[in-house]
């Protein structure tokens, strides 16, 4: 849902640069510490790179369609274009970060952890994708820096 706005954008939202460097600062942080233990499961032989992919395409083409889930507003007087806050994709994540959390401590269920990483890392990714995509076409359509 696009909403026009004639007035200039409230003094407590952020921007969507502001938005979008905090979810690339949580991806990479994420990414970061699941890669690590991706790599270690691979090493030991436990996960392989196929699994990884099979995974991780699917659910990055799932983020990808999620951007049209994030709330935005274009404020034209201003020249910002601002995020609101995903429940959906939220509760998706975190239910994913607290099963990967519990399958990660279970004898015999790291291949689970695993799948459920490359699976945050696919939605994670295909989201922020989509969405910086998305704000580049608003941007285009309305005329902004």
């Amino acid at each position: 849902m696009i909403i026009t706005d004639v007035q200039a954008a409230p003094p407590v939202m952020s921007t969507s640069r502001a938005k979008l460097w905090i979810r690339t600062g949580i991806l990479a942080v994420f990414g970061a510490l699941f890669s690590v233990s991706l790599a270690r499961d691979m090493a030991l032989g436990v996960f392989h790179w196929p699994w990884a992919l099979m995974t991780f395409l699917p659910c990055l083409a799932i983020g990808f369609w999620m951007r049209r889930l994030v709330p935005m507003q274009v404020h034209l007087a201003s020249g910002y274009i601002t995020l609101s806050f995903d429940r959906v994709y939220f509760a998706l994540i975190l239910i994913l970060v607290i099963a990967k959390a519990v399958t990660g401590k279970l004898p015999g269920m790291a291949v689970w952890a695993d799948v459920l990483m490359c699976a945050i890392l696919g939605l994670m990714m295909g989201r922020l994708s989509g969405i910086c995509l998305r704000v580049r076409d608003l941007k285009v359509q309305h005329n902004l820096r």
